[in-house]
Order: C-alpha cells, then structure tokens, then sequence
C-alpha cells in the first residue's frame, strides 16, 4: 500500500543511486531483482530489459535423470548467464505439487525403503550443484498443494486467486490419499529428511530454502485430515531451530507467511525481522494479500494490505542480500503466461528497491 511518504521516497530515489547510498549514509541495497519464472530463451531476452538480474531457474527435470549431472546443471547455469542473468538457486523436485502429482513423495510421507532411495537422490543433486557452480537450492515439504476457492474479482477485472476456508472444507474431501498425518507424524518425516540432507548440503555449501505450506490451516484440525505443522510462525521457526547449520535456512515466501497472520499488516514486519536477523531467509518470493489467516485474496504488489515499501526496509534493516521475486500474480484478460502481470511486479519491485537503495 503506498502512502504519502512512500511517494515522497520514490522521488528522491535517483539520487540516492546517483550517490550509491541512502540519504542516511548508508550502504547502498544489496539485494537482487529476481524471478524464478523463465520457461523459454524468449522470456530469458526480455528479463534483464525489466531489471532482472538473478534467477531460480525452472525445474531442471522431474526425474533424476542427465539434467540433474554435474554436467547437465553447469550447462543450464550457462545457458542462464549467456542472457545476462546469474543463476541463483534451482528448485529440488520436491514442489508444491499434490501428493498424487508430486516428484518423491515418499519423503514426506515417510514410507522407507522408497524414502530413503528418494533421500539419496535429493543428497545427489546437491553436490552436483556445487559442482555445477550454482549455490542454492529450493523445495516444499508439502502434501496437499496450494488449495484454494474460486478466484475473486480485483482491480479492473482481474481475477484474485482466493482462499475461503469455509468454503473450502464444505467443497473438499474429508480425506487426502494420504490418509490422517498428524503433527507429530509431519514433523518425524520432516526431521528425518532433514537429518540425512542439510549435512550434506553444509559439507557442499549449497543452502538449502524451505518453502512455507501454503495456505495456513488451523493448527487443532489441520485439512483433509493433514496438519499443514509449515503453516504458521511457530512451526516455521521450530523448523529452522531443527538445525542450525547456516545453509539451512527458509525460501520466504512473504505472501504465504502474510497468509498466517490475523492481521498482516501490523505484524509482518515482526516475522521478517525475526528469520532475517538470524541470516535465515535464503530468498523472498515479495507478494501482497488482502484479509489474512483463512480468508484471504492475492493482489498485485501495490493492492494488497501490507505496506510493502515499509516491507522492503525491514529486509535492508537485517542485511537481506538475496533476491525479491514474484511468485504468483493476478490473471487479466489477455495476458498469456500472465507476462504483463509479471512486468509490472517487476516494475514495481525495481521501483521500491530505488525508494531504499
């Protein structure tokens, strides 16, 4: 939400970039314009005209296969940064796909031997990633998917993705396929994995970024029988507790951890500070919601609740040198890939980013 004072900032960015620093006399912004949409070279010729400096790249296979070699990971590094663009991070086939959709599910529902041959791939694609020169790695430890309700109305005829609990559990099944997982059940599968890969991932020096379950669920009920435990602050906070090795750390995905809270955009800022004074937050996926715990819709960057200029402060106060992206953005007629939409998140972006630099 831009304010007054936001504006008033906005103006006075070309020069703060003309200097290198801020008019309080500090270092100038560290952090990256990213994306971790890119599915073809023509997207990956108009990026850097946008700003876009850094990326996650797409999923480089959804099996381990040659694209998951040493070899296959340094080419796609490559191939990235012949457009301009340094590769940041690629994602670990472990989405935030629904279970019966999902690359190594095993790991999350915990069923050995499968497990444990899943577990050793994932330790694979690590070291060769550090091989392949490409220093972070993404994934989700996820079951039910990204849920939600029927899109609503936005600005000018968009369409919002939307979530309505309510709705939701009066439309759903009572059950997922995989059956009743407890908290206790979640976090033994998720310890488990943790336990076999983040030592690996210190050894090879590849960080590790977990994304938050998406959206939150109450924490007594859970949904469709499956206590989302990465669903809220303090299950993300036991998560990065479960370690401490500084390559295992979150993939802040601010539009999903706004979903956790009551009241975004007071308490927001609380959380960023929070993961980002410990060096815990890898990446930003940088989204704004209307609404909050259990009921909320998904805006462009300049129409939600959260100030985000004020946002984009809080992650240059805890020394945030990482990248901001837009993961998920509005539908508007016309727009195929939703490429318009992106533009001006990344406009948008670029924008604040100048406001602090």
């Amino acid at each position: 939400m831009m304010t007054r004072r936001s504006l008033a900032a906005l103006a006075c960015a070309p020069l703060a970039l003309a200097r290198g620093r801020n008019d309080a006399g500090s270092p100038a912004l560290k952090m990256k314009l990213g994306t971790q949409h890119a599915p073809n070279d023509d997207v990956l010729r108009v990026l850097p005209a946008l700003g876009v400096t850094h990326m996650c790249s797409d999923l480089p296979s959804r099996k381990f296969d040659e694209n998951w070699s040493a070899a296959g990971l340094k080419r796609l590094r490559e191939h990235v940064e012949s457009f301009g663009i340094t590769l940041d991070a690629v994602p670990l086939p472990m989405s935030s796909s629904y279970i019966t959709k999902a690359e190594n599910p095993e790991i999350i529902l915990g069923k050995s031997p499968a497990r444990d041959r899943e577990i050793d791939q994932i330790c694979e694609m690590i070291r060769n990633c550090a091989q392949a020169g490409i220093p972070m790695v993404k994934y989700n430890l996820n079951i039910l998917g990204v849920v939600r309700t029927e899109p609503s109305a936005g600005r000018g005829g968009a369409r919002y993705s939307t979530f309505v609990y309510d709705q939701a559990v009066r439309d759903s099944p009572a059950l997922s396929e995989a059956g009743p997982q407890s908290a206790e059940a979640m976090w033994n599968h998720i310890g488990y994995f943790l336990k076999r890969v983040v030592p690996v991932a210190e050894e090879y020096k590849i960080k590790m970024a977990c994304h938050p379950n998406d959206p939150a669920m109450p924490a007594d009920t859970g949904f469709r029988g499956v206590h989302r435990v990465l669903g809220s602050v303090a299950g993300l906070k036991r998560l990065i507790d479960t370690n401490p090795s500084p390559y295992h750390g979150l993939n802040f995905c601010q539009g999903s951890v706004s979903e956790m809270l009551k009241d975004p955009r007071l308490k927001i800022a609380d959380v960023i500070r929070y993961f980002g004074s410990r060096k815990k937050i890898f990446n930003v996926h940088f989204r704004n919601i209307r609404g909050g715990f259990l009921n909320f819709r998904e805006t462009f960057p300049d129409d939600g609740d959260v100030d985000m200029l004020a946002a984009l402060r809080v992650y240059k106060e805890v020394g945030y040198d990482g990248m901001l992206m837009p993961d998920h953005v509005p539908k508007i007629a016309g727009d195929t890939g939703g490429r318009q939409a992106f533009a001006f998140a990344f406009g948008y972006i670029r924008g604040l980013m100048q406001a602090v630099a």
